[in-house]
């Protein structure tokens, strides 16, 4: 089947394979991808095609199987959020050590965005430059650029708001013990 005969059956067919997919979908965006995969699918199977009206019939098949497909993969989305949802509800994460209302906290949520993403994962996730960099995809030096000015702004940011460093770096680690001679 050529690209001209595959366009004259998708013409024929897209509204009432839509009107199915509707029907049977939770939001009109679920229903495009439906239709989506049902046509890329005839597309990879266009050998398969039955030619006149039974390309019609052959297409709700396909578009039925699609859609059991999507319900199965939307089952095991809530399933999988469901249990995410109990183990974060039963163990505490990262951002619920850190007490939310101190005044180090609120001057890292007022940090722009770049900056506390770099931040973050530097002091969260334990990352070094060359790991930063990849995450990022860019170089080694951008990163330790970054990260010094990031730095920067948040020391500056912290005098800012009268906090003392010392007493900022306890709060984020109280195993932190300062400089040792």
């Amino acid at each position: 089947m050529d690209k001209d005969e595959f366009a004259a059956v998708y013409e024929r067919n897209y509204r009432s394979l839509l009107g199915y997919a509707l029907r049977r979908c939770h939001s009109p965006d679920d229903a495009a991808d439906v239709v989506a995969e049902t046509f890329a699918t005839a597309w990879r199977r266009a050998d398969d095609l039955p030619p006149g009206d039974e390309a019609r019939l052959w297409l709700y098949g396909v578009a039925r199987r699609v859609l059991a497909n999507h319900r199965r993969g939307e089952r095991r989305h809530a399933i999988k959020t469901a249990m995410l949802r109990d183990e974060l509800a039963t163990e505490p994460t990262a951002s619920s050590e850190a007490p939310d209302g101190t005044p180090v906290a609120q001057v890292f949520r007022d940090l722009p965005d770049r900056d506390r993403e770099l931040l973050a994962l530097v002091a969260w996730e334990g990352l070094g430059n060359a790991e930063i960099a990849k995450v990022l995809g860019c170089s080694r030096n951008a990163v330790s650029i970054r990260l010094h000015r990031a730095r920067k702004r948040f020391a500056h940011a912290l005098r800012a708001a009268g906090v003392d460093q010392t007493q900022a770096v306890h709060a984020a680690n109280p195993t932190f013990q300062g400089s040792r001679p």
